[in-house]
């Protein structure tokens, strides 16, 4: 199943930049590695704004929760997401599955 997901990130006007450089680092990695396991098909930035929109494939809700408490900001994220099925119009049933 596909999921498109809305991540804004909010860190404490107390934390200092030191702090916000080490979760970014940390957040890459952990993003990279998503990616490298096919459960992150892809990450488009929001301009002006720090929110991201990605796009997951994962077979259980349970573990696409347990995907979003893995990232090092978790607890800084509001996150909306959208469950997404094959449009009828669409060209190509396999885009998100290309290597």
């Amino acid at each position: 199943m596909l999921f498109l997901a809305r991540m804004d990130v909010v860190f404490p006007d107390s934390m200092s930049n030191e702090t916000k450089s080490e979760f970014q680092v940390k957040e890459k990695a952990y993003s990279a590695d998503l990616q490298r396991r096919g459960i992150m098909k892809g990450i488009w930035r929001v301009v002006g704004e720090y929110s991201n929109y990605s796009m997951y494939e994962v077979n259980d809700l349970d573990l696409l929760h347990s995907v979003f408490q893995g990232f090092p900001m978790f607890a800084y994220m509001t996150i909306k997401v959208t469950p997404l099925a094959q449009h009828p119009n669409a060209t190509t049933d396999d885009f998100f599955r290309q290597p």
